[in-house]
């Protein structure tokens, strides 16, 4: 998450609810999925760069909303961690940036939606139009060969991650993957009819015939763009193509992992944000709780109490669903549903009742909050201690995406094998 403040039930929801769940799901007895959750320091830079005064405090205030929500850095797949001490993140980028084709970026919808909206800030920025790649890093800094790497996310964020993995199997045409030594060889040209397929006849010559410069060239620029668009694992002929081209992907590309959702509207009726002013914190107040839920929208045919209402429409009875449980408070679902649509009951008192279970959920994460408000120290500690984590895996991933741009150790081996053998 950017660090923009204290987080309110929506990311709750939409997002801590399901992290939390991750972290403790277990597998054979063990851990099934090791978690990275971090605070996006460098992703607040690439719209709100005028502005950087509040962004230390904010990271504290997310990273102790982490905690209070559930996450536990003991354990040891949660790790919790502040992207700006990952230096490796921004290396990673960069070098994702050399191969990302400029189009893409440009045609992500939320970059042009904001670039023709947002009139407050200047968001003709490199930084702006590189979020994508920037994301990218964060997620597959994060992977392992041969293990899924997974990204949490609603239906909404499907394309984004759809967009890494463009970024990934590009970026693995080029550095993990390529065409075998004696791809080119007489007994190979079976397999490279396969791979080729309609273009065989012209690319691939009879046997005993030699391959023209122009159709290896032809032949290379084919695979790396059918590797480029599906990736080396989903190509259609996979024994064929391990036959004449290898595969040794640095990077691996993610997968979503769907989450639902709950709708949670604000108190306008609107999607719940700090900037609308429309929503409740996790460290809000038992009477701040009260005052704002009182003047919550409601169904707007209840013109007066003795209007029958629709719950369906009401904001409030949406809060009901997620505070008002069968667990924590029998029976009031359909107090609610009957006493709104024979207007048994006005909206006044379905919003007292539904703030009274609101404020029952809210106390421990609160109580958890006020915990780690009261020693900041220790919200330091483990941003410190994950960042510290953290890095070791992204120096891992780093150190194999050099050697695959660059080939050093494969050049200073043959350096010194050479030196070795001079007199």
């Amino acid at each position: 998450m950017r660090p923009t403040g204290k987080l309110h039930i929506g990311h709750y929801f939409g997002a801590l609810e399901n992290w939390v769940r991750l972290q403790n799901e277990v597998t054979n007895q063990e851990p099934a999925y090791d978690c990275f959750y971090f605070i996006a320091d460098w992703h607040a830079l690439t719209s709100d760069y005028a502005d950087t005064s509040a962004v230390a405090q904010n990271t504290i205030e997310i990273v102790t909303d982490y905690l209070a929500a559930g996450l536990d850095p003991t354990r040891d797949n949660c790790t919790i961690f502040q992207q700006s001490l990952v230096p490796e993140h921004a290396e990673l980028h960069l070098l994702l940036g050399m191969v990302t084709p400029l189009g893409w970026l440009e045609r992500v919808p939320t970059y042009k939606e904001q670039i023709e909206n947002v009139i407050s800030k200047d968001l003709h920025t490199y930084g702006f139009l590189g979020y994508p790649c920037l994301q990218t890093a964060d997620i597959v800094m994060y992977s392992e060969p041969g293990t899924p790497l997974f990204v949490p996310v609603g239906e909404d964020q499907v394309s984004h991650v759809e967009l890494s993995r463009e970024i990934v199997r590009r970026f693995n045409s080029f550095w993990g993957a390529g065409l075998k030594a004696d791809a080119f060889s007489e007994d190979k040209k079976k397999s490279m009819r396969v791979v080729v397929g309609p273009l065989a006849t012209q690319l691939v010559p009879p046997k005993a015939h030699e391959y023209a410069a122009a159709q290896k060239d032809a032949i290379g620029t084919f695979i790396r763009n059918n590797i480029r668009e599906v990736g080396f694992v989903n190509f259609a002929y996979p024994e064929e193509l391990n036959d004449v081209a290898w595969n040794d992907e640095k990077l691996t590309q993610p997968q979503v992992l769907l989450t639902k959702t709950p709708r949670i509207p604000g108190l306008d009726g609107r999607k719940m944000s700090k900037s609308y002013g429309n929503a409740i914190t996790l460290s809000e107040t038992d009477d701040d709780i009260r005052k704002k839920t009182k003047v919550m929208v409601t169904d707007p045919a209840r013109q007066r109490r003795t209007d029958p209402g629709n719950p369906d429409v009401c904001p409030v009875y949406d809060w009901h669903k997620l505070f008002s449980t069968p667990e924590r408070d029998p029976g009031r679902l359909e107090w609610v549903r009957t006493g709104c649509t024979t207007a048994g009951i006005g909206c006044i008192e379905c919003k007292a009742a539904m703030a009274e279970n609101l404020i029952e959920w809210i106390a421990p994460i609160r109580a958890r909050r006020v915990d780690y408000e009261r020693n900041p120290a220790r919200v330091l500690e483990v941003i410190d201690e994950g960042s510290k984590r953290a890095r070791t895996v992204a120096q891992g991933t780093m150190h194999r995406v050099r050697e695959a741009v660059f080939a050093w150790q494969k050049k200073r081996a043959e350096i010194k094998s050479v030196s070795a053998n001079v007199p």
